[in-house]
């Protein structure tokens, strides 16, 4: 297994350069370091001087990918490219290049506790809430219990999340003022800036996640070791729950698993309408803003997360079934 996981890094690795590489290529592309010193710096007048002296502080002066003139290694890496990338694989964020924007490395640890209070109770109650629905469907599969959940779940999945939210905040915010329509506050006062938009994100991802849930659920249901259990007398609950459900847990841990970079990042929709700090509005500001810094080192932490979140998926198939082997 240890062969197999730093396999799996050192290819891990190959695929951190190469998206590093699209990702510097992408935003230069559209933005030049002319371009975002004048965004940053503000006013519609902006000297040549000042535009040079703000590339000179934040390394933009220098070439972008290739020096042509480089005679060594020392010489090599002074290119904006590479000199940010070296610091990205050590996890030196540095610093925004927006003025005001500090130490990207803080704000993220600052940030991600934030976001983690809002994803991590949406993936947990919304993956339980899903698997039990599902199971309850395919208890009454051919019923019309069945068949008006499965009706409910394509008009939910219809609806975007953004009418959730915004449904959402005008009945429970505007018109019963049960919760603040936006903001966000440290300590137990979180609670009631969270609520709402947890609700809400469960209401908009339950359907999907159901309806893919009830597919494996009835694939599993219609095989011979679980009629063999009903006619052995096990009640419907105990097939669903000891057989049905055990033997569809690869699946279930796939999709589970590549939900592990969303957690840490943040749900950019959500912080976003909601004013909360987490990653996904500093992301989306990082964006709106044209800070490169920050939109790659978030694009570099995301790359990541998904690599780590492949291992683990693969580490826990051997533990959910014994006949599956790394090699």
């Amino acid at each position: 297994m240890l062969q197999y996981i730093l396999r799996r890094l050192g290819y891990g690795l190959v695929i951190l350069i190469g998206v590093n590489l699209i990702t510097f290529l992408l935003f230069f592309t559209v933005n030049t370091p002319d371009d975002m010193a004048r965004l940053n710096i503000g006013g519609k007048r902006v000297t040549p001087d000042q535009i040079e002296k703000w590339k000179v502080e934040r390394g933009y002066d220098k070439p972008m990918l290739f020096n042509d003139q480089a005679q060594g290694t020392d010489q090599l890496t002074q290119t904006v490219f590479w000199e940010r990338s070296v610091s990205l694989f050590v996890f030196d964020f540095g610093r925004a290049d927006n003025a005001s924007g500090g130490d990207i490395g803080y704000q993220i640890a600052q940030r991600m506790g934030v976001s983690l209070r809002l994803t991590v109770p949406i993936f947990v109650l919304g993956l339980l809430a899903s698997v039990i629905f599902a199971l309850w469907l395919v208890m009454f599969r051919g019923t019309r219990v069945d068949f008006w959940g499965v009706v409910a779940c394509v008009v939910m999945m219809s609806i975007s999340s953004l009418f959730y939210i915004i449904v959402g905040q005008y009945l429970f915010s505007r018109v019963a003022r049960l919760a603040p329509i936006s903001g966000y506050a440290g300590g137990l006062d979180a609670v009631r800036f969270l609520v709402l938009p947890i609700c809400l994100m469960l209401v908009a991802s339950l359907a999907g996640q159901a309806r893919f849930f009830r597919t494996l659920f009835l694939e599993e249901a219609g095989k011979d070791y679980v009629r063999t259990a009903r006619a052995k007398g096990l009640a419907e609950t105990a097939v669903m729950g000891r057989h049905v459900l055990r033997n569809a847990m690869l699946p279930i841990i796939t999709s589970s698993g590549s939900a592990l970079p969303g957690l840490f990042m943040g749900g950019l929709l959500t912080e976003s309408f909601f004013g909360i700090p987490g990653l996904g509005s500093y992301t989306i500001d990082a964006i709106a803003s044209q800070d490169f810094a920050i939109v790659r080192a978030m694009v570099f932490l995301g790359s990541v997360l998904y690599i780590v979140s492949n291992i683990l998926i693969d580490v826990a198939y051997t533990l959910a079934d014994p006949r599956v082997r790394m090699q």
